[in-house]
């Protein structure tokens, strides 16, 4: 970070106060005559407090393995606040004294919800080619690890987002029926900066599936779970991201959600907002490219790979996806369905007069995530 006199604007002028540190800067904001500092490390946040010349004066007192937006306040008030979440707590303000550090709770988000019976972790793993990986586990407190915990494995690894901790109510709805949850931050997401997001797209696309697959294996060598109780569920990006799961490693699930999903790779570009994304995926028109996209493709995977045995599926898409055409979903359905030697079946859910997040009523917001859940509870668990 740098001080500019804006009267001498050339770069010999800048004078360099905070040095780029092993984190990734998100934000910076000055606020009680003090700078305010918001970094991810490691997929979860820090605020630091540094004078306006940039020495360094405090770290924020934060739970672990949250998120924050920073500390939002007037650059001569001494009082911000500040906004954290976690995977096992709803929104909580903090209210803090910028010049003291001192921080007392301002208001917080009840849920009917007990909290302290849910547990949050990170663990670290190799990938195929040994890139280190992180991922959070969720679970209830006391859970066994015997390898039969009914298990989602959720990711999205694209467009430089970062899957970052923040509370769920559908998951701990999950959680509190003794289900685990996780999230691994994939190559193609932001946690790590933009090295981290160029890792994962274009031809290296491939390295987002294998730290997915990689993720799969850590939590069954762990005994969190097996594949007999291990689901992927993703949408949009992350529904490429668990099409591309299923196809290249259909007995290492058993059971998938993969909503509003870009599968053909090969056509991506030729409906809804698929040129927008060729900057992330590449042009299939491209040879090179083309390469790429064909290994990988969902579609043309299962198409080429012939009749062999599946996980039960749900293609969960919208008939008014302006976004990601709901084309996709119905035709590595049909795929699915004429190529499965296995007994599960491959379903195709089509929301009415819904767009890319789905319905904008709240009724049907429900309806949907009850069905995903109780599809997933019931193929999951032992009978």
């Amino acid at each position: 970070m740098y001080k500019v006199d804006p009267a001498q604007l050339e770069r010999t002028a800048w004078q360099e106060i905070v040095a780029e540190s092993d984190a990734t800067l998100q934000s910076a904001r000055i606020v009680g005559e003090h700078l305010v500092l918001t970094y991810l490390r490691n997929a979860a946040n820090e605020v630091v407090i540094h004078d306006l010349d940039g020495k360094y004066v405090r770290a924020v007192d934060l739970p672990p393995l949250g998120s924050s937006g920073g500390i939002a306040g007037d650059p001569d008030d001494d009082t911000g606040y500040l906004a954290y979440t976690s995977f096992t707590e709803p929104q909580v303000i903090y209210e803090i004294s910028i010049g003291t550090g001192k921080t007392v709770e301002w208001a917080r988000i009840t849920l009917p919800v007990d909290t302290a019976q849910l547990a949050a972790e990170q663990v670290f793993f190799p990938s195929k080619d040994g890139t280190r990986i992180s991922m959070f586990i969720l679970h209830g407190k006391g859970v066994v690890r015997d390898g039969r915990n009914p298990t989602v494995l959720n990711g999205y690894g694209g467009f430089s987002i970062s899957m970052t901790p923040g509370f769920a109510g559908s998951r701990a709805a999950w959680l509190e029926r003794g289900g685990v949850y996780a999230i691994p931050n994939l190559r193609g997401g932001g946690e790590y900066g933009e090295d981290w997001h160029r890792a994962g797209m274009l031809q290296r696309k491939q390295n987002t599936f294998d730290d997915f697959i990689a993720a799969a294996e850590y939590l069954i060598a762990e005994r969190w779970t097996s594949p007999e109780h291990l689901a992927i569920t993703g949408g949009s990006n992350g529904g490429l991201l668990v099409g591309a799961a299923l196809t290249q490693r259909p007995e290492l699930w058993k059971a998938v959600v993969c909503s509003v999903p870009l599968l053909d790779m090969l056509r991506y570009h030729l409906f809804g907002s698929g040129k927008t994304w060729v900057p992330e995926y590449g042009s299939p028109e491209d040879r090179e490219l083309f390469e790429a996209l064909y290994a990988y493709s969902p579609y043309r995977v299962a198409v080429d790979a012939g009749p062999r045995a599946y996980p039960a599926v749900v293609f969960d898409a919208a008939d008014h996806d302006d976004r990601v055409d709901p084309m996709h979903a119905r035709k590595l359905a049909a795929a699915l369905q004429a190529a499965q030697t296995g007994t599960a079946p491959i379903l195709l859910r089509i929301e009415r007069n819904a767009g890319h997040g789905g319905a904008d009523l709240v009724k049907a917001q429900v309806e949907r995530l009850a069905d995903q859940l109780g599809f997933l509870d019931e193929i999951l668990r032992d009978q």
